[in-house]
């Protein structure tokens, strides 16, 4: 693979407009979410009853056709009540009872018509099953359970009151669609805790496991507008005094050790409801709700003294709405009293002891990991369960109904052999998730359950026995799971294998077979949409997660990755270095806002400048990094730092893939060495400060676009 074949993460070149982008790109706020599905329920309860209404226009001569328009009216009436106004009810304190009454009426009149129609073997017999798994997409576990207990009394009094049905039909479509939904709302819910984790993996700092830049701002804008409101806020900035010679002294790693510590140390000192975050570099800032102006500055000495053993800081507050009234004032007023406080007294050195106490402290909690595989696995695991919950429902079928049937033997046996496989493919899921054929495992598994799904209502009579619910009974957990491109041609596959198993084996009505594979083929589009919606989301959370917020380049989330996957034995790539030199001194001169201004034009100016198909990230603070397309690196990173040279002193280390390491943190190792090394040997100037134009480079030439051309092998 070559570095150009990294998939393109967003490059916002300029840091404000990045954050700006971030905010607006994370998923939907809770609100907006009720309201979209309080909108879906609405479709789906307004399209149900019109389908049924066309059945009753194709049938007007079957009895108690008035009654059932008048249910129809009721029904559409009642969802479209709820259309208009999602978003006021999704805000609305009533919601819940809104919605309850939303779901009693469409089950309600679901069971209804069924009855009206005949029961539960009538062509409406199964709106309310139906219905059932519509909602376990859409609903949390705890409101789902009173809702399948309410549909199944009434799918059983629809059973009992109406005409009957051949023996086992109501169990086998009870177990069958308990399961499905079961899976569903199981697989819905795994889902949905993935791009939790994943929202939190874009807002956490992975070093320190404090709140990264772009979690704090969010943070802090909320707490802000809560305090226009009434409720203080103060803002705590904390920069760590001469942190550079901690690095330049005893390296890197034991940078991390005091950075990881610092956060610890400030969790620690402040309260469980206080927000602590690494902004970048050294430079990390606190929350704490309900605090003015009168409580802040024992707080500050607090803190102080908490951090004055393991890495003496200066620190400068701010409180809202007492002394700042927007994000902007809030931030320069705790910069400036931050910097007062520099300049106030001799910051002190550290000291190998304040090294080896922050070591004492132990590592930061692992950062969460969210496996690139592992929506893979679930949908593998979850097909797999669909095989052995099918097949088990048929083995209850053939053993407990199917005494008079001819074929019970061949479907009990069939069965168990799908339960078999069924188990055997869960147990397989975690290699097959990893294979580059999953997807063709996944379609042949798709083909497979579907030809044993098929074989039962054969055996049985046709679709409209109880085993033919079987055939049906994938397509919502197919949509859910699978790829679209993958999806569509099963669910195709099936929804014409069901039809010509009706139409060539026993003899059901038209109406009964349209209708079925209507109301399946309306829960699999609703299933195909909250997957493709929770695909996307997850796609965006991932490029946020491997984004610096403040520069718009990779992060060391995302540069880790990216070269995890790039370095592999064979290729000729380099790794390049970037140390500015006196950046800390910039940032204690002149704040933090020119010290971020400069971090944007470094990212630019390497971005612009790196050979096509490099990666550039920033790692942390004033460090940046190169993948460079080249055996040899250092012409090119002579060229880098030269274009920065206007603005920026620069210290760089190179490193080449195969003599100085096989892998990224041995080429890393080995490029910091050479940098420190060189940085030992020369005096450093302070970066200037005079802002600088750069135009924004051609997005082809952006790292990690997949429009860079390929480096030579």
């Amino acid at each position: 693979m070559s570095i150009a074949a990294i998939p393109p993460p967003t490059r916002c070149l300029n840091g404000s407009t990045m954050h700006a982008a971030a905010i607006a790109a994370t998923p939907r706020s809770r609100a907006d979410a009720r309201a979209a599905i309080v909108r879906t329920s609405s479709v789906r309860a307004i399209i149900a009853p019109a389908v049924v209404a066309l059945y009753l226009l194709a049938t007007p001569h079957q009895p108690h056709r008035p009654l059932m328009f008048g249910v129809i009216a009721v029904m559409i009436a009642v969802a479209s009540a709820t259309w208009g106004p999602a978003a006021r009810i999704a805000r609305s304190r009533a919601r819940v009872a809104v919605q309850s009454a939303g779901v009693f009426v469409s089950l309600t009149g679901g069971a209804t018509l069924s009855l009206l129609d005949g029961g539960i073997r009538s062509p409406l017999g199964a709106l309310v099953p139906i219905s059932v798994a519509f909602y376990a997409i859409m609903m949390p576990p705890r409101a789902f359970v009173i809702v399948t207990v309410l549909a199944a009394l009434e799918y059983w009094a629809v059973a009992l009151l109406g005409e009957p049905a051949p023996a086992g039909y109501a169990v086998v479509y009870t177990l069958c669609l308990g399961g499905v939904s079961t899976l569903c709302l199981r697989h819905a819910a795994a889902l949905a805790a993935l791009r939790r984790r994943l929202a939190e993996v874009t807002r956490v700092d992975p070093l320190t496991r404090s709140l990264n830049r772009r979690g704090f701002d969010e943070r802090l804008e909320h707490a802000v507008e809560l305090a226009r409101g009434g409720e203080p806020v103060t803002l705590i900035l904390t920069d760590l005094d001469r942190f550079k010679q901690i690095n330049d002294t005893w390296g890197h790693q034991a940078g991390d050790d005091v950075l990881a510590a610092t956060a610890r140390t400030m969790r620690g000192a402040l309260r469980d409801t206080d927000v602590v975050g690494r902004l970048g570099g050294d430079e990390f800032g606190a929350l704490l709700t309900g605090t003015g102006p009168q409580e802040a500055p024992a707080i500050v000495e607090r803190l102080r003294a908490a951090l004055e053993s393991g890495a003496p800081a200066s620190l400068g507050y701010a409180s809202c709405p007492a002394e700042a009234t927007t994000v902007e004032e809030l931030r320069r007023l705790a910069d400036a009293r931050a910097y007062a406080d520099k300049t106030a007294r001799t910051g002190r050195a550290p000291t190998e002891t304040h090294v080896r106490r922050a070591r004492e402290l132990g590592a930061a909690p692992a950062a969460a990991r969210v496996s690139g595989t592992e929506r893979r696995r679930r949908s593998i695991a979850d097909m797999g369960l669909l095989c052995a919950c099918n097949t088990a429902v048929g083995m209850v079928y053939a053993v407990g109904f199917g005494q008079h049937q001819p074929h019970r033997l061949h479907m009990a046996v069939l069965c168990a052999v799908g339960f078999a496989y069924g188990v055997w493919f869960v147990r397989a899921a975690g290699r097959m998730s990893r294979s580059p054929r999953a997807r063709l495992l996944m379609a042949l598994h798709g083909i497979l359950m579907l030809t044993m799904t098929a074989a039962m209502p054969i055996l049985n009579g046709g679709v409209e026995s109880a085993t033919g619910l079987g055939m049906l009974a994938p397509m919502p957990l197919i949509a859910l799971g699978a790829h679209l491109r993958m999806a569509l041609p099963l669910l195709v596959l099936n929804g014409a294998g069901y039809l010509v198993v009706a139409a060539t084996f026993g003899a059901p009505g038209g109406w009964y077979a349209v209708l079925h594979l209507l109301g399946f083929a309306s829960v699999a589009a609703a299933c195909a949409i909250q997957g493709r919606d929770s695909a996307r989301r997850r796609r965006r959370l991932t490029e946020l997660s491997h984004t610096d917020a403040l520069t718009g380049v990779l992060n060391r989330r995302g540069f880790e990755h990216c070269a995890a996957r790039l370095l592999h034995p064979g290729q000729a790539v380099g790794l390049t270095l970037f140390d500015l030199d006196g950046f800390k001194t910039l940032n204690d001169t002149t704040g933090h806002a020119a010290g971020d201004e400069l971090l944007r034009w470094v990212a630019t100016t390497l971005t612009a400048h790196a050979p096509p198909g490099s990666v550039v990230g920033r790692l942390g603070g004033d460090e940046f990094v190169a993948l460079i397309p080249a055996a040899d690196p250092r012409a090119h990173a002579e060229r880098m730092r030269a274009a920065l040279g206007p603005r920026a002193a620069t210290s760089v280390g190179t490193a080449a893939l195969g003599s100085d390491g096989a892998d990224f943190p041995a080429l890393y190792a080995h490029a910091d060495a050479e940098l420190y090394a060189e940085k030992a040997t020369r005096r450093p100037a302070a970066p200037v400060t005079v802002p600088a134009r750069v135009a924004d480079p051609d997005p082809s030439r952006r790292c990690g676009s997949s429009r860079l051309p390929r480096p030579a092998a």
